[in-house]
């Protein structure tokens, strides 16, 4: 129950972090954790892909959940970019 409560505060955390960097704000708790969870999962596969282990404790995984949440955002970013 410890670790499940632990990956939603990353994920939550993460999610807001991401949302700092590529919009100004945040996106309320839910949408945080829902970002972090989604950026985790993408950031340990990209970081899987290149050979390198995000597995490093806390820190490792929120840096490997927020960069992951980062490119999510990102590739929605440019999905969501009406044509000019």
């Amino acid at each position: 129950m410890w670790s499940f409560i632990v990956w939603i505060l990353v994920g939550a955390l993460a999610g807001w972090i991401a949302g700092e960097v590529m919009r100004g704000d945040g996106f309320g708790f839910l949408g945080n954790v829902i970002v972090g969870v989604l950026g985790a999962l993408l950031g340990g596969w990209l970081f899987g892909i290149i050979g390198l282990d995000p597995s490093y404790g806390f820190i490792g995984s929120l840096i490997t959940a927020v960069i992951g949440a980062v490119v999510l955002l990102f590739v929605i970013g440019l999905v969501r970019r009406p044509a000019a």
